[in-house]
């Protein structure tokens, strides 16, 4: 199971084309092996398969910053989260800001909010699996 915006490693990309080289038959084998060879290696919980819990990149807060600009910084820090996840409330933020004159600063202070508190969310989602 992927991770949204997870890049695959040179190894995984080149079993993923490997694999898709193989004809319906060699596939199942391939599948059979892997799924044998995991079982050799002991139980394996859902959490490992995903791999290390992605952490978020932390890029100052400039002094003065638009809210796209505030958006695409955080969206860069918190790269691990889904972006249509927080679409909606994103949108909102930057209409309140664009047609009803919320200030820049204050809207920025909700998207950073916003972005902490899915991704408290995407971490318990995580401790869940």
């Amino acid at each position: 199971m992927l991770l949204p915006r997870q890049k695959l490693s040179d190894e995984k990309r080149k079993l993923l084309k490997l694999y898709s080289a193989l004809n319906e038959q060699d596939k199942l084998s391939l599948l059979a092996f892997a799924e044998f060879l995991l079982q050799r290696a002991g139980p394996v919980s859902e959490a490992d398969e995903l791999g290390p819990v992605p952490e978020p990149k932390p890029i100052p807060r400039p002094e003065v910053e638009s809210v796209v600009a505030a958006i695409k910084r955080l969206s860069e820090s918190y790269h691990m989260l889904e972006r249509s996840a927080l679409l909606t409330e994103t949108s909102s933020l930057m209409t309140a800001h664009i047609m009803h004159g919320r200030g820049a600063s204050e809207v920025i202070d909700e998207l950073e909010t916003l972005f902490e508190r899915h991704h408290q969310e995407f971490l318990s989602k995580r401790r869940e699996q």
